[in-house]
């Protein structure tokens, strides 16, 4: 016997009693009961069932000969099971069935509804999703189980075990107790497994601490999460096992009511003082080990009770004073019956026949009238070491996904975990693992450029494109937007560098427009030089549209500028060296190259060559030209504020052209270099360009290799490197002889090195003659 439920039968007799005493409810009739014990057991319930139909001096199914005793309701178990059996036979003789907990099948899905959905908030709540279930080995447990892992299914929580436990009310033997210690110490010794659901009633916490205090386990904490159906109770074998192993448990109760003239009830319970049932004599000698005297009998027992005995003295985990869920529904259940039963009886009265059963169906599962908003009240008890109980008030409306747990007294030291494997902490992401459930996976880091801000991340994600990962992968920063400004090293020196060539070129400019009437001048092509100086200042000036923010106009001129102005430099640098072959080819005798001597011919090559890279940049700036952009891929962790360049192809259609314009150049003057004359400029011209196309040939792959403002750095680079070298290799020479050499810029020197080289002309004209290959050079 369980002392612990003989609250029950006093809740059912409290209320009898309550009923009987009220003259407003069923004033003329007498309510009375029969208790029957099920065992625990399905042929037991049906054999009792029947008795309680049937039998009068003997048991005769289907026959009855005491027609006095009237049966008008009966109160189901705590099992759904039990209610079900006793349901089979009662529904044949239309006799109503009132569970203790739950009136109709509506009410008993809706309960367990309420159940599952809150066992899956706290789960999910807390982030318990690796999690042991223990459940009655019965067609409720197969119920609950099917029911459950359809649920954690949903909710990505993964079962790590199931555990049946038998609902039989013996006393296991030694074998099948060795069996299930065992089973019991193995889930229990799960150290990942720290949350463990149980389903079914006080017989398995009977078996299952019985099983843990035989197979003595170690104790660890663990979070125990039971159904409403369960209550804490012992025997008196069982009453000094420690019950800490089951602290911190979480349990859905039955709603109860405070009642405090049940309380005074039950102080009241002695044995001098009621009427002595069949159960009382045994609960009494459990609860206290006395036995209650019989006068009849008084060499009953070797210890007598002596009177003192209290209910209230009692532990509570053998019987409790407060009102049970469990025993309030009984109550409420008998007032279900009262009620039904009044209003049959008002019905008669005014001559209408309604069965007791559409009444009972109208009342409530709290025995309130179905004009109140009917609700199934749920509470979380929470068990303290002591075995007192702390109860929480959760859910009084039927939605419990509305409700929010603030179980900081429960949690207050540590958040227990119950995981297959530890959490991915934020910078990884999740890895399934090969045959294990999905509850079970390892973590790996998140590929590069992404990440991962919060915990157990299934897959990483992107930055938005104005943010970059940090290094850790778990949080966005802002990206800088960067471009080569005035303000940083160098921007700087770059603009310095041009500032210096510029002021050099203008020098130099100055010096030629000082000297214009020395021979040295006006033997290279006096308006030539100036051309070719006014685009080197341009060409050194063109730097300063790619250093700063782009803008509109900046990215507009810039490489349109660039092009149109290198061209025209180039194209310069041809004329001089086409004049110099020229003028060689004209002073053979007869030779018609004569008539393009002059300043004809050099603006004939340097107005046709800069017209095509000006045509070819306003057809770009037509169909696409350059504009401003933000390039927030290239990088990893800025901005870039960069000018696109509009059409690619156009843009390498010009560099090309340059390139062209620079090969012919050299290539004229590599074979014109050892022309003879007085103030030959083809070798200077040749090392200009050789200077002049290393540079820019080095210029592609490392414009393309490189990223960010730095691409603007090497642009500007190769500007400046190519001018100051046909700057520094055309004219420093000839500067060098005006400023420091000025003897050999006269016109005595000149007439003594003409007359050397017409001795020199002509053995290098029989030279030519042998050499056919050099008329075909010169033509072209």
């Amino acid at each position: 016997m369980l002392p612990k439920f003989y609250q029950h039968l006093l809740a059912l007799a409290f209320a009898v009693n309550k009923i009987n005493q009220d003259p407003m409810i069923l004033s003329n009739l007498t309510l009375g009961f029969h208790i029957y014990d099920s065992h625990f057991d399905s042929r037991m319930t049906y054999r009792i069932t029947l008795d309680l139909l049937f039998k009068s001096q003997a048991f005769l199914p289907n026959y009855k000969c005491d027609p006095h005793i009237k049966h008008i309701a009966l109160i189901g178990g705590i099992s759904p099971d039990i209610s079900s059996y006793v349901a089979d036979i009662l529904t044949l003789y239309k006799i109503p069935q009132v569970r203790s907990v739950h009136i109709n099948t509506a009410a008993l899905s809706f309960w367990y509804s309420h159940q599952y959905t809150g066992i899956i908030s706290l789960l999910k709540h807390f982030g318990w999703i690796w999690v042991g279930l223990l459940a009655a080995d019965d067609e409720s447990g197969d119920r609950f189980l099917k029911k459950l892992e359809s649920l954690f299914l949903q909710n990505k929580i993964c079962s790590a075990f199931v555990q049946r436990m038998p609902v039989d009310s013996r006393f296991p033997g030694l074998d099948e107790l060795s069996t299930i210690s065992a089973n019991t110490k193995e889930f229990y010794s799960d150290l990942k497994v720290n949350v463990l659901v149980v389903y079914g009633e006080t017989l398995i916490i009977m078996w299952l601490s019985t099983a843990l205090f035989f197979a003595a386990v170690n104790y660890t904490e663990k979070v125990w999460i039971m159904t409403g159906q369960i209550a804490f109770a012992s025997t008196v074998i069982s009453r000094d096992w420690k019950y800490e192993i089951f602290q911190g448990a979480l349990i859905f109760a039955i709603h109860s009511n405070k009642h405090e003239e049940f309380q005074i009830y039950l102080q009241n319970v002695k044995p001098a003082k009621v009427h002595l049932d069949d159960f009382f004599k045994e609960f009494w000698a459990q609860a206290f080990g006395c036995s209650v005297p019989d006068p009849k009998d008084l060499t009953e027992a070797h210890q007598f009770c002596t009177g003192r005995e209290s209910l209230k003295d009692l532990p509570g985990i053998l019987f409790e004073m407060v009102m049970t869920g469990h025993s309030y529904s009984i109550y409420n259940a008998v007032f279900a019956v009262a009620h039904a039963l009044h209003n049959l009886d008002l019905s008669r009265r005014k001559h209408k026949a309604v069965r007791m059963t559409r009444y009972l169906e109208e009342i409530n599962p709290c025995g309130l009238p179905t004009h109140l908003p009917t609700y199934l009240p749920t509470y979380l008890l929470i068990y303290l070491p002591n075995i007192c109980k702390l109860i929480i008030h959760l859910l009084c409306i039927p939605d419990l996904l509305h409700l929010t747990f603030q179980l900081n007294i429960f949690l207050k030291k540590v958040h227990p975990l119950s995981l297959c494997n530890p959490y991915c902490q934020p910078g990884y992401q999740k890895k399934k693992e090969e045959g294990e459930k999905f509850c079970c996976y390892d973590c790996v880091q998140c590929p590069e450029g992404k990440i991962s801000n919060e915990r157990d991340t299934e897959d990483c994600f992107k930055c938005p494109s104005d943010q970059y990962p940090n290094q850790r992968q778990d949080e966005c920063f802002p990206k800088m937007t960067v471009f080569l400004s005035y303000e940083e090293p160098l921007g700087i020196s770059l603009a310095t560098s041009a500032v210096f060539f510029f002021s050099v070129t203008i020098l130099v400019l100055k010096i030629f427009h000082l000297h214009k009437d020395s021979p040295i001048v006006k033997a290279n092509n006096r308006d030539l030089t100036y051309a070719l100086l006014i685009s080197l200042l341009l060409c050194f000036l063109s730097p300063f549209l790619f250093i700063g923010k782009p803008g509109v106009m900046t990215c507009f001129l810039r490489q349109p500028a660039f092009g149109i102005i290198f061209s025209l430099a180039v194209s310069c640098v041809l004329a001089k060296t086409i004049t110099v072959v020229v003028a060689f080819m004209a002073t053979k005798p007869g030779s018609s190259m004569r008539k393009w001597m002059g300043k004809r011919l050099t603006c004939l090559i340097v107005l046709s060559s800069s017209s095509i890279p000006v045509g070819m940049c306003a057809i770009w700036l037509t169909i696409s030209p350059p504009f401003p952009n933000l390039d927030m891929d290239t990088l990893t962790t800025e901005i870039v504020a960069e000018c696109k360049e509009g059409s690619v192809t156009m843009f390498y259609l010009v560099l090309g052209y340059m390139g062209l314009l620079s090969i012919i150049s050299f290539s004229v003057a590599f074979l014109a270099r050892k022309l003879p004359d007085s103030f030959n400029e083809a070798k200077f011209i040749t090392f200009s360009m050789l200077v002049f196309t290393s540079v820019w040939l080095s210029f592609v792959p490392t414009y393309l290799s490189t990223k960010g403002k730095y691409m603007v750095a090497v642009e500007i680079f190769s500007i400046l490197a190519s001018s100051a070298g046909l700057l520094g290799c055309i004219f420093f020479p000839k500067c060098f002889i005006i400023v420091l050499r000025p003897e050999l810029n006269n016109k005595d020197h000149l007439m003594r090195r003409k007359e050397e080289q017409q001795r020199k002309l002509g053995d290098w004209r029989l030279k030519y003659i042998k050499n056919s290959c050099w008329n075909w050079v010169c033509l072209v």
